[in-house]
């Protein structure tokens, strides 16, 4: 039993070269002794308001997911519902900030943020069918047909695609939207549950070769009603902050998922300034391809899985794996931290997703039907 399960494991995930995994996971140990307070609400301590946002919240329930931290979880999930979706994440959609302000602790900004919201749902799914709690894929589902109906728009040109929030993203000029928000093996997987995904996967993916024609992510862009993209009239083209996910989504997509080998090949002008560098930039323009900068300690974890991806990428790979354990992740760096996470959680052999988007955690069978 033990070598089919070693076959099997060796079959469905890529090869790396970190070493498998034991269990627990030392990471996502000090990840909640220095971000997340005892009732459940991840703290940006870099604040001074010491602000929580949805954002951080759906990051570390798919972490404690992937660490097999039932407790953990639910008491994410339950501060989360109760703080910023008024008790009921089927009927409402999370806050997207919360923080002190004027001595009192509340919502500091209602609007939602798509990005936080498809990760809850994605957690709650997978979590439901990991764990065998039914409860929690009952509310992924309503998390899913909520967002589908107050932030999903169908644009000409493009089809349907998900706004980064409820409102402030469109007008006359258009539609602002942000790739970092959408990582494809998320709405790969709300695919199985309603086709309304599987379209919108493949616009994903279109909209990322189309956004980056020098092979570079921006933070934001203009989708216009004449169907081409513009430079986003706050942020213009430059990617830095946000666009830093990109790669990090892309590079996490399994081998056999729709268009990865041509989205690598796309984006591989990132991997070639890094290894040209020895580090990531912090900011390039996607229009120009101009590099600025260097990026922080969290970039260099986020670009792990698409250095490894990669063959051109496997000599900056091992530079940025030594520059990792050389720089400690500072207690305060809240970004830093997230990126970390999923960077080095997946270059360790943590988890995997499988060609539908399914979490392959290190500690389950990892061959899903």
């Amino acid at each position: 039993m033990r070598q089919l399960l070693a076959l099997l494991v060796a079959l469905c995930m890529p090869a790396v070269t970190a070493a498998s995994p034991a269990c627990p996971w030392p990471a996502w140990e000090r990840f909640k002794a220095r971000q997340i307070s005892e009732d459940g609400r991840v703290i940006d301590r870099s604040d001074e308001r010491l602000v929580t946002t949805s954002e951080g919240q759906s990051y570390a329930l798919f972490f404690a997911l992937v660490g097999n931290d039932r407790d953990g979880f639910a008491k994410l999930l339950h501060w989360t519902s109760n703080n910023l979706a008024q008790g009921d994440l089927a009927r409402h959609l999370p806050a997207w900030q919360w923080g002190r302000s004027q001595q009192q602790w509340k919502v500091l900004d209602s609007n939602n943020a798509s990005d936080a919201d498809a990760w809850i749902a994605y957690s709650l799914l997978e979590a439901g069918r990991l764990w065998d709690e039914p409860g929690y894929a009952r509310l992924g589902q309503q998390m899913l047909w909520r967002i589908a109906a107050q932030t999903v728009r169908k644009l000409p040109g493009l089809g349907v695609m998900l706004l980064p929030g409820d409102y402030g993203f469109e007008d006359s000029r258009g539609w602002r939207l942000n790739p970092s928000y959408l990582p494809p093996q998320l709405f790969d997987r709300f695919a199985l549950v309603d086709p309304l995904w599987a379209e919108m996967a493949g616009n994903v993916r279109r909209l990322w070769l189309q956004a980056s024609p020098k092979g570079f992510a921006p933070d934001w862009l203009l989708w216009t009603p004449a169907a081409g993209i513009e430079a986003d009239p706050e942020h213009g083209s430059a990617g830095d902050y946000d666009a830093i996910r990109v790669y990090l989504w892309l590079g996490m997509l399994a081998r056999g998922a729709a268009q990865r080998d041509e989205l690598l090949r796309h984006y591989a002008p990132m991997v070639e300034l890094t290894t040209r560098g020895g580090q990531p930039p912090e900011s390039v323009d996607a229009r120009t391809g101009k590099a600025i900068g260097h990026g922080p300690i969290g970039f260099s974890a986020a670009l792990l899985p698409l250095l490894a991806s990669t063959v051109d990428g496997h000599g900056a790979l091992e530079v940025q794996r030594k520059k990792l354990r050389d720089q400690p992740v500072e207690a305060q760096g809240y970004y830093d931290h997230v990126l970390s996470m999923f960077g080095r959680g997946w270059d360790e052999d943590r988890y995997r997703f499988d060609n539908d988007g399914r979490l392959l955690p290190a500690w389950s069978a990892p061959c899903s039907e």
